[in-house]
């Protein structure tokens, strides 16, 4: 079977950073990949290539084994769930109304969205804790009300892939382990696979399989999290001396 996306020789630059040389990795079903770098390293824009935003340099991103200019926008829509850095709404919508967009991808291009499309969106909306609030317009909502809406239309998406772009901005600290926890039952009960840009080596650690490490200078490591991930590697990733710490049998990273 084919990995759910697969980089071949990935080469990435933006403004004359280089991000990374020869990247090449595959991502089975169910697993978990979590991406750590210091601001500036060039993970976002990584990202943006694995999800066929923007082109690389050079090398190849494959989703199921099929490239995005053969799969096109709409089936690579219902192969790769997108969640970026910054929502815009340009226009007023409600909650529910935004989270049905997740089902565009499924729908002709003259369909309207079914009961069953609408059911599929109001679960997703509770899964966040945004229940009662479908009818808000979301130009009203907070800055972690509209990122846990943005969760909900990728949770209506219901792809086998998600790529997400620092999925905790905004949120406080239940928000943060409730969205976590609802990636990782997504990925153990539907086989769905995740890639994640984080910031907290301790949260990639508890809710990943795999770590990929952008240094900012080309460099990147990918590797088992209980093996990549240590206090002296972390310390010259982030630019600054680390300590482990272990408790109830997971790890935590604090600055020394």
């Amino acid at each position: 079977m084919s990995a759910l996306i697969e980089a071949r020789g990935l080469a990435v630059s933006v403004g004359g950073h280089v991000v990374c040389r020869d990247l090449g990795f595959a991502l089975a079903a169910g697993e978990r990949l979590a991406i750590l770098g210091r601001n500036g390293a060039g993970k976002s824009t990584l990202l943006s290539v694995l999800a066929g935003l923007r082109p690389a340099d050079a090398g190849e991103v494959r989703l199921g084994g099929e490239t995005y200019a053969a799969l096109g926008p709409r089936a690579a829509a219902q192969r790769r769930g997108w969640l970026p850095q910054r929502h815009g709404d340009a226009f007023a919508s409600s909650v529910l109304e935004t989270a049905l967009t997740g089902r565009h991808p499924h729908l002709g291009r003259w369909d309207w969205e079914s009961k069953r499309d609408a059911e599929i969106a109001r679960t997703a909306i509770a899964a966040v804790g945004l229940a009662g609030m479908e009818q808000r317009d979301v130009q009203t909502l907070s800055g972690g009300e509209r990122q846990r809406l943005a969760i909900a239309t990728l949770l209506t998406q219901a792809p086998p892939l998600y790529l997400l772009d620092e999925p905790l901005a905004h949120l406080d600290l239940n928000h943060q382990i409730a969205v976590l926890d609802l990636f990782a039952a997504a990925a153990r009960d539907r086989c769905a696979g995740v890639v994640m840009v984080l910031h907290e080596p301790g949260l990639a650690d508890r809710y990943c399989d795999r770590a990929l490490l952008v240094y900012g200078d080309g460099r990147c490591e990918l590797g088992a999290c209980r093996e990549l991930l240590t206090a002296d590697r972390l310390a010259e990733l982030y630019g600054h001396p680390l300590k482990e710490v272990e408790s109830d049998g997971r790890r935590w990273f604090i600055p020394a």
